[in-house]
């Protein structure tokens, strides 16, 4: 008998493994963020299976980066039709932040994980929503950013939590470009990227959740004690609705974080300076870090790959959905680190509205 235990063990050890490799049933809600792109990009791929494609508005449902590239039969003009009859074990979001609460609201149910692109929604009060329906029908609710894949932020963290320059105490973090209009975006894009209610702001959302979301990660998950933001329109002509530049500085016992996020930098940048008591850590660029430890200077060096399983946010996905990868609570992609990010993008605003640092609940 214990051969043939042995034999079946084998052939079902086998048969998990095929459905390990086998592609991720994916679903997309809606087509008009720009970052589509990166599905297009995954399309043929080993990692992904796109089985259904859902947009509301009809202009794009046959007028969108897939469309080209996947049959017709594909595109659902209704979300709840697209995942009953497609059934993925998956849905990104591509559609305005404010509709990632009513994509999980229809995902949740069914128990199709999500991931949504930056930030995790349009309000704390979504989110909150977006969380509940998460916890109650357990389901991973992920947040994509780009800054997530970046070797050189990943190096960073290592070195931090080596104690290779003591003790944090000040992170400044520089993300943004010229401003989405300038550099080109799609008015698909830029009809609700510069909406108030369908974004939830202007560059504070677009790219003050960057610096929330790298500060919680590197600071294990800790809230911080104040928010005090500065909202600027230096172009109100061009966006009349929102602000296009936005300063946050978090106070954290023994630790300063300056969030910087803007449309009106002269050019595209996403880096980050971290001080510690023996030294700092500059991340340059997606791969690229140099510094000071000790009295050691780090010339600017390439940061090691990242594992493929974590390199990107489909593979990432993928070995949440199939369990080959555990989500701690302050991972970058986790709801708990997104929920604080939630919480410190709607202290800035009121910080900016009232004037004055508005302390964390």
């Amino acid at each position: 008998m214990r051969p043939l235990n042995i034999i079946a063990f084998a052939a079902l050890l086998a048969g998990w493994n095929l459905s390990a490799q086998e592609p991720l049933r994916l679903g997309v809600a809606g087509v008009t963020h720009d970052h589509l792109a990166g599905v297009v990009q995954m399309l043929g791929s080993k990692e992904i299976e796109v089985v259904g494609v859902y947009e509301s508005d009809p202009r794009y449902l046959h007028d969108n980066a897939l469309s080209k590239h996947l049959p017709a039969n594909l595109f659902y003009g209704d979300l709840d039709r697209m995942l009953d009859e497609t059934e993925p074990e998956a849905v990104v979001a591509y559609g305005s932040i404010k509709d990632h609460l009513a994509v999980v609201k229809a995902c949740a149910p069914r128990g199709i994980h999500v991931m949504v692109e930056k930030p995790l929604a349009a309000s704390l009060q979504d989110a909150r929503k977006m969380a509940a329906l998460a916890h109650r029908h357990g389901i991973h609710l992920l947040t994509n950013y780009e800054t997530t894949w970046y070797p050189s932020n990943h190096h960073l963290k290592t070195l931090v939590d080596e104690g290779r320059i003591g003790p944090l105490t000040r992170i400044e973090v520089y993300d943004g470009h010229q401003g989405p209009i300038e550099i080109g975006c799609s008015k698909r894009f830029t009809d609700w990227l510069c909406d108030p209610v369908q974004n939830g702001g202007g560059a504070v959302i677009d790219f003050g959740c960057y610096g929330a979301n790298l500060a919680t990660w590197l600071l294990a998950g800790r809230r911080p004690e104040t928010v005090f933001a500065v909202l600027q329109h230096n172009k109100p002509e061009t966006y009349p609705k929102v602000d296009d530049d936005a300063t946050l500085v978090l106070r954290y016992p023994g630790t300063t974080v300056q969030i910087m996020g803007s449309w009106c930098w002269p050019y595209n940048r996403k880096d980050m300076v971290v001080y510690g008591s023996r030294g700092y850590l500059y991340q340059q660029n997606r791969t690229q870090l140099s510094g000071l430890t000790g009295k050691e200077r780090i010339l600017p060096f390439q940061a090691p790959a990242l594992p493929e399983k974590t390199g990107d946010s489909f593979r990432y996905l993928k070995a949440v959905v199939r369990g080959e990868v555990r989500v701690l609570p302050t991972d970058l992609s986790a709801l708990d680190n997104n929920l604080i990010v939630m919480e410190i993008l709607e202290a800035a605003i009121r910080s900016d509205r009232q004037g004055k640092a508005v302390r964390i609940r």
